[in-house]
């Protein structure tokens, strides 16, 4: 389809153009997604090598093998020059047969929620798209399930980017949404009937849908015909009713929040244990979350007034895509850290080619084998997703009084 500008009629009937334009995209689109992932197919995730499983578990990769040799624990797969390597599900099933089987001193392997511990609900925001949020999101949510951890990643942004890294497609799934669980009229649904499992053991989903936009339509309504009376029945408090049905079944919840300061931000944010917000350590990304901290704060206040709960367990922001060789960025950064001091997350999530290849298939980093990439990039980028995630982890432990 040639589709290329003249002088003559490029602008003439701009709505037509833009529209041809669409629907060539929205095809050309279509068919990459038909050849690299098909409607039909369902998502698997690769085996882990002996020294990654180890350190996952965290136990060395001699105490892993010791334990293979000796026929202990779920048995790994062998190749003929003596490889090892396990499952996800076998490295959970592992998990669990060292909690049974180690000293009572040290059981430390599951680390699920235990007596007055409550639920942690993430929410991963930021006012501008570009920032890593959804990223971020994906590898978060991942790790914290390859760790042992029971998540729920919630997807609220209708572009549904975090569905998609998880193989539900939107456009062919016709799956529903949050939405469902948030609605104001009588067909609302519970959360439960929503989830889905991902090919993560331990991480689940509820997966976005354009529908999800309904809910910045429907909320400003109701709120005319209830008036102000009723902010927290109408809209604030509508997740953590929600999430009341399931909290027992998980230890964090992820939230993927769209780039806009709507209802469904707000709605998460008045949910929210802790919030991370992702930005990229360049001067317009920094002035545009400038805007959005003061918009943020404005509008959070009358909803605290209302009743809602503005209490944190933590806050921080993370620096993503960041390039250390880039004089400017890294002064962005010492910018920041003098402004906000601890605020910000101690490691920054680097810019890699890892991660931005590995999206154009639809997985994120943890579903890539490190024989696919340039040996030297991967694990660049593996450790700095390492580092950040396991900063995030610690915070979600010392929120729960643990060392």
């Amino acid at each position: 389809m040639n589709i290329a500008p003249t002088f003559t009629n490029a602008l003439a009937d701009f709505d037509e153009l833009i529209l041809k334009q669409g629907g060539e995209l929205s095809r050309r689109l279509q068919k990459h997604r038909l050849e690299s992932f098909p409607p039909d197919a369902k998502k698997t995730l690769r085996s882990f090598q002996l020294s990654e499983a180890a350190s996952y578990l965290g136990i060395s990769s001699g105490h892993l093998k010791n334990l293979s040799l000796e026929g202990k624990g779920p048995q790994p797969a062998v190749t003929s020059t003596g490889r090892r390597s396990y499952t996800a599900a076998q490295m959970l099933e592992m998990r669990h047969w060292l909690d049974r089987n180690g000293r009572s001193d040290v059981k430390k392997y599951v680390p699920h929620r235990r007596g007055t511990e409550h639920l942690q609900i993430i929410a991963v925001v930021n006012f501008k798209g570009g920032s890593g949020k959804t990223t971020t999101a994906a590898h978060l949510g991942q790790h914290l399930a390859l760790t042992g951890h029971r998540v729920l990643a919630i997807d609220l942004d209708p572009q549904a980017s975090l569905s998609a890294l998880h193989g539900f497609q939107p456009e062919v799934d016709q799956d529903e949404s949050l939405y469902e669980a948030l609605r104001y009229d009588d067909h609302q649904k519970p959360l439960s009937e929503l989830i889905k499992a991902t090919n993560f053991p331990g991480l689940d989903i509820v997966p976005a849908a354009l529908e999800l936009q309904e809910f910045e339509y429907d909320t400003p309504l109701i709120l005319a015909e209830k008036g102000t009376r009723d902010l927290g029945r109408v809209f604030f408090t509508r997740l953590d009713s929600a999430l009341a049905e399931v909290q027992d079944r998980y230890d964090v919840v992820v939230l993927d929040c769209p780039p806009q300061l709507g209802y469904l931000t707000l709605t998460a944010l008045s949910s929210a244990t802790a919030v991370l917000i992702t930005v990229h350590p360049q001067m317009l990304d920094v002035m545009s979350m400038c805007q959005f901290l003061l918009m943020l704060g404005e509008i959070l206040n009358p909803i605290k007034r209302g009743g809602g709960n503005m209490n944190l367990d933590w806050f921080r922001y993370l620096v993503t895509r960041f390039e250390p060789g880039d004089g400017p960025q890294a002064q962005m950064v010492d910018f920041m850290r003098v402004i906000f001091g601890g605020f910000v997350l101690r490691n920054e999530m680097l810019k890699s080619t890892a991660i931005s290849d590995a999206g154009i298939t639809k997985q994120t980093l943890y579903e890539v084998e490190r024989g696919q990439m340039t040996r030297s990039t991967y694990d660049r980028a593996m450790e700095s997703l390492h580092n950040v995630n396991g900063e995030i982890t610690s915070l979600i432990h010392q929120a729960w009084g643990r060392t």
